[in-house]
């Protein structure tokens, strides 16, 4: 008997505790499917809230693109906070972070009236450090708001920077209510069953959605949702009551195993549905990368780290003339290097390869070959090409033909050149006048010592009684030489000066460029009754310049002084033409000369000083108005400055400084 009663409750014993094991197990299955559900609905809730926040990015810019007008984008913003019940206000704010506009949500009075917007800056300057940053969205840390019904809300900043042509023009700050975010960007269904908050790491709640608390267990998920310069929890709570005990271990084996097949088949399912959706996805984004790429007019290419192509978009292979088939998989030399230059080429790209020299970020030119023989300049940007496990695989290339920038400039400097020519050509047609008057003197002179020693012949003939005088023929022959040297020199000086040449800066000595215009500045000074006088300082060191400009720059601003005193009927009219080196403080004038014009007319009116610069503004009936232009832009083209001055007690000086040689420079620098 006592062996029975023990068998049977060892029996009792084993199946209470068989049934016990069964439904403590379908109990932690049911926890278990419990906590896996809320997990997946907490990451689902975190994928809605980031998907809304990614869209949110897109409609504000949307809203300034195109740059809208103030009124267009009240009406705009008005529009899309009504749609947005999580956006508190919207602004738009200067590069300086000053308001331009704002619209506030029409669902609560307004969020900033009772503290007033000036107390929430920081926040928005926090955010909008974060957006230059990460050259895109950037948030703030949140925030307690009070209302004026004596509550709250718990805020945070979004803030997007504006970029028009690679310039800051501004930001648009939006402010998210979290309350409103919870019940807005959270879809129902996740929020019908369990409780819903945002928290900070420490566990304090910023804000709640959710049904009412029902049960006595409790179920948490906890995700992280990581903004840029803002980290939050997205915390679910889920409430159930006790697993329910089935009565038949049998029926609670087979149902729970049931429930467990059709669970994993659900998941399966919806995995396999996610894993087509990716898919979706990954097929969407490369279609329109690939359009992406098509319609780019800047040439990509790939390689690896062998030198080996990888990649090739159309612009390229339509830039090189080649197909993508014949540049793929391409190792050294490339199809589109010139022969002559594929040394250099394989010599650089070596020294990428090995990564010993890094890119400059501006880029790099260089000239390649289409397929039909052809050069053309090229810019080339290079970047390293790192995967997704931050390991570089290559390099990516971007190039630009920059064939049609070096013909425009090419047109530039061709016709900056012949601006300057007739600005030369220009100023010698109005010397012409003087020049027939200065040339006049010496051929009348030799016109008179030719008719002398002809008569001097004549009355030295065979037939005369006296022998021809040796002596006043050989004088009126050095009369006529001397003569005719300096009419030579005369047309010679402004021959030098109309001539065209190529550009070029060479060591020139001060004395060289006053000795080079003063038979011009004396012709004009002998016709006009100027005195004019010049002033050197002792060793002055060499200049580096382009010689015929500055003496076009010297015999131009002499030319105006003197046309300026004549025009203004000077008694006394007086020219000083001075070199020295620049004044400055301590060592600051040992690389520049410093030359002057001064002259004593009436000097220059008001008005006219605002625009005497201006190119083809001139006060003179037959002038072009180009002198002053082009006489500045030379000396800004050497690195000098060009400016005025009233002279003491009466007149005007021209200043202009060009610099000296690094070899002079150099000799003034103490060991």
């Amino acid at each position: 008997m006592r062996v029975r009663v023990l068998l049977w409750a060892l029996l009792i014993g084993l199946v209470a505790a068989t049934l016990v094991t069964l439904v403590w197990l379908a109990g932690r299955y049911e926890a278990s499917q419990v906590q896996s559900r809320l997990d997946r609905d907490t990451t689902d809730a975190l994928g809605d809230i980031r998907t809304a926040l990614t869209r949110n990015v897109q409609s504000l810019q949307a809203l300034h693109a195109g740059q809208p007008q103030s009124d267009t984008w009240n009406l705009e913003a008005s529009r899309l906070i009504r749609d947005h019940r999580e956006w508190m206000r919207i602004e738009w704010r200067d590069a300086a972070l000053a308001v331009r506009q704002y619209v506030d949500t029409p669902y609560r009075p307004g969020p900033f009236d009772r503290l007033g917007r000036p107390n929430a800056q920081s926040d928005v300057v926090a955010a909008c450090a974060n957006g230059r940053r990460a050259s895109g969205p950037g948030y703030s840390s949140s925030y307690f708001l009070p209302q004026q019904d004596g509550l709250g809300i718990e805020v945070m900043e979004l803030c997007l920077p504006l970029i028009n042509a690679g310039q800051l023009a501004g930001y648009v700050v939006a402010t998210y209510s979290l309350s409103e975010m919870l019940a807005g960007l959270v879809g129902p269904a996740l929020t019908r069953s369990q409780d819903i908050s945002f928290t900070e790491a420490d566990g304090t709640r910023l804000a709640m959605q959710g049904a009412p608390r029902r049960g006595s267990r409790v179920f948490t998920s906890q995700q992280l949702l990581d903004l840029p310069g803002n980290t939050m929890v997205l915390r679910m709570d889920s409430w159930r009551g006790a697993p329910d005990v089935f009565p038949n271990v049998l029926t609670a084996l087979v149902t729970a195993m049931s429930i467990a097949l059709v669970s994993v088949l659900v998941l399966l399912a919806k995995d396999q549905r996610r894993r087509l959706q990716a898919e979706d996805d990954l097929a969407d984004a490369l279609a329109f990368r690939k359009a992406m790429e098509d319609s780019l007019v800047t040439g990509l290419r790939a390689r690896d780290l062998q030198g080996r192509i990888t990649y090739v978009n159309p612009a390229f292979c339509q830039m090189v003339g080649f197909e993508p088939e014949e540049l793929l998989g391409h190792e050294t030399p490339a199809p589109y290097w010139p022969p002559e230059l594929a040394g250099e080429y394989q010599k650089r790209q070596d020294v990428r390869l090995a990564g010993q020299h890094v890119p400059p970020r501006e880029g790099f030119e260089s000239v390649f070959m289409r397929k039909d023989g052809s050069r053309f300049p090229v810019l080339i940007i290079e970047a390293p090409l790192i995967n997704h496990d931050g390991v570089q695989t290559g390099w990516m290339s971007a190039f630009l033909d920059i064939s049609e920038q070096r013909r425009i400039e090419e047109l530039s400097r061709a016709s900056q050149e012949r601006l300057q020519a007739t600005a030369r050509l220009a100023t010698v047609g109005e010397m012409a006048s003087l020049l027939s008057h200065e040339l006049n003197q010496p051929l009348a002179a030799i016109s008179s010592y030719a008719t002398g020693s002809m008569n001097l012949l004549k009355a030295g003939s065979p037939a005369s009684p006296h022998g021809p005088d040796i002596a006043d023929i050989e004088l009126a022959m050095r009369r006529i030489a001397e003569q005719a040297e300096r009419a030579g020199k005369v047309i010679k000086s402004v021959h030098d000066f109309v001539r065209r040449r190529d550009s070029e800066r060479e060591p020139v000595q001060p004395q060289r460029l006053l000795d080079a215009i003063m038979p011009l500045v004396q012709l004009q000074a002998r016709k006009l009754g100027v005195r004019v006088d010049t002033k050197l300082e002792h060793a002055l060191p060499d200049v580096m310049c382009d010689r015929t400009m500055v003496e076009q720059v010297l015999l131009n601003l002499a030319r105006n002084a003197m046309q300026a005193m004549d025009e203004a009927r000077v008694a006394e009219p007086s020219l000083v033409i001075e070199v020295r080196r620049a004044p400055g403080p301590s060592d600051a004038g040992k690389g520049w000369l410093e030359f002057s014009v001064a002259d004593v007319g009436p000097g220059i009116p008001e008005d006219v000083k605002q625009q005497l610069f201006t190119p083809f503004f001139t006060t003179k009936s037959e002038g072009m108005g180009l002198g002053l232009s082009l006489c500045r832009t030379v000396v800004e083209q050497h690195g000098g400055f060009l400016g005025f001055e009233p002279r003491e007690p009466v007149g005007t000086i021209f200043r202009f400084t060009l610099p000296v040689t690094s070899r002079a420079v150099a000799a003034t620098i103490p060991a």
